[in-house]
């Protein structure tokens, strides 16, 4: 049992991407005029409103519940729940950063692409970064014959999982770990994309309809996810994914050029 060569190396590339990405984004922006803070306030509102908000509200629903029963059982319910939560959390967590910690520098629109570059750069480093990290440990000690070393003292289903991720390495071909990086750019896409809409939200008299908007796209978007992942190979959801990302980039800029005073 081992993990292919060029599955380590496009781990590793992958890796490197989730944790750059985010930075490389900072320094563009900044360069082209706008401010620091609003990327890592855009860290800190993923942080509490999708890590730890709308977490512990899927553990009261999901687990706590009679009702969570029903809705992990269906995929449609669950595509629709889970959409829903997710935008609902993480565009409100955005508009009220931008109501309130953010509202003296709602006067450079630049800032709502700094801000969707934190918001989604964090999410790549939490959800891709650190993750392909401890993958790549655990496939060098695989490799080096030390798989016994994790496995070490466990039983039952803490052995049974740590099995199955070792069966995930050695199985899963190279180039799944590309489609990693280009779900994250269409993430990164759609976050810089979302906040765009709802920085005028919080910003323009009479556009308050672009929150609503917001969520409803958020919501549209995961659900969907959910839905296709249940029913097409993963390179085919990726492709929709990117489809969707582009959609979002569209609408984005057509209401940035009818708003941002640059």
């Amino acid at each position: 049992m081992s993990v292919p060569a060029l599955s380590m190396a496009l781990m590793a590339a992958a890796m490197v991407f989730a944790f750059g990405a985010p930075f490389v984004l900072l320094f563009h922006y900044k360069k082209r005029g706008a401010q620091v803070l609003p990327f890592f306030i855009g860290c800190a509102v993923f942080v509490v409103f999708a890590l730890i908000l709308e977490a512990l509200v899927h553990n009261i629903v999901l687990k706590g519940l009679p009702v969570g029963e029903k809705i992990m059982g269906n995929t449609l319910l669950y595509a629709l729940y889970g959409g829903l939560m997710a935008g609902l959390f993480e565009e409100t967590g955005r508009f009220l950063a931008f109501k309130t910690v953010l509202k003296s520098r709602l006067d450079n629109d630049r800032n709502a692409l700094m801000y969707g570059a934190g918001h989604g750069g964090i999410e790549c480093i939490l959800m891709l970064g650190f993750a392909y990290a401890s993958n790549l440990i655990m496939s060098v000690m695989i490799n080096a014959g030390l798989a016994d070393k994790l496995t070490a003292g466990l039983s039952g289903d803490m052995l049974a999982e740590i099995e199955a991720v070792f069966g995930t390495l050695t199985g899963t071909p190279p180039t799944t770990y590309l489609l990693a990086v280009v779900e994250r750019c269409a993430a990164l896409v759609t976050h810089i994309s979302l906040s765009v809409l709802v920085w005028f939200a919080a910003k323009k008299p009479g556009k308050g309809w672009l929150f609503p908007l917001a969520i409803l796209l958020h919501a549209i978007l995961d659900g969907l996810t959910v839905i296709l992942a249940a029913r097409l190979p993963v390179v085919a959801v990726e492709g929709c994914l990117v489809v969707i990302a582009a959609v979002l980039a569209g609408i984005a800029c057509i209401v940035w050029k009818r708003n941002a005073e640059v």
